[in-house]
């Protein structure tokens, strides 16, 4: 084929698929632009590496879960991030903080608060904060929903928010971070 036919080929590709996968993206994402963009984004990968991809079923299937794992990829980047802006106490630069002269009690203090969490979710915090796992590592590691895991580490950093001060969130960040 030309390349002149394979940009046709790939453009009726694009105009009959772009709707249905953003809306793929969208319920998984809740944000239509974020979907669109995530749509894409995998059309321009897929634009570069045609050559060399190998579909097994259809192109509809390939590009389904495709765009579901992308997806799922952008919700873990965005919660990290939100996550962060949200409950980080950043000090200002002239306030320095010196981390080797934190008390015992208060590494002990972090400690005591993790072993107040129930095994399963204390294991599957330790796991994403500790470890770099991602949710859908741990739960196949653990062999169960990627929900679950999601729901547990709501839970976990709900607890430790309720139960520390920011100083302390500091403290696990450098330790574990």
């Amino acid at each position: 084929m030309s390349a002149n036919e394979d940009l046709i080929k790939f453009e009726a590709l694009y105009k009959d698929n772009f709707a249905f996968l953003s809306l793929v993206s969208f319920q998984i994402t809740k944000d239509k632009d974020a979907a669109k963009d995530i749509v894409q984004d995998f059309f321009i990968y897929f634009w570069k590496k045609e050559p060399a991809i190998t579909i097994t079923s259809s192109f509809k299937s390939y590009s389904s879960k495709a765009i579901k794992n992308l997806s799922l990829q952008y919700l873990e980047k965005t919660k990290q991030i939100i996550s962060i802006e949200k409950n980080i106490f950043i000090p200002d630069f002239e306030e320095q903080i010196n981390f080797e002269k934190l008390e015992e009690s208060k590494i002990s203090k972090v400690m005591k608060l993790l072993n107040q969490l129930p095994e399963a979710r204390r294991n599957i915090f330790i796991s994403h904060v500790i470890d770099n796992n991602s949710y859908s590592e741990i739960a196949e590691n653990q062999n169960i929903s990627i929900n679950t895991v999601k729901t547990q580490m709501k839970r976990s950093y709900s607890f430790i928010r309720e139960k520390m001060d920011a100083c302390i969130i500091i403290l696990i960040i450098t330790i574990f971070g």
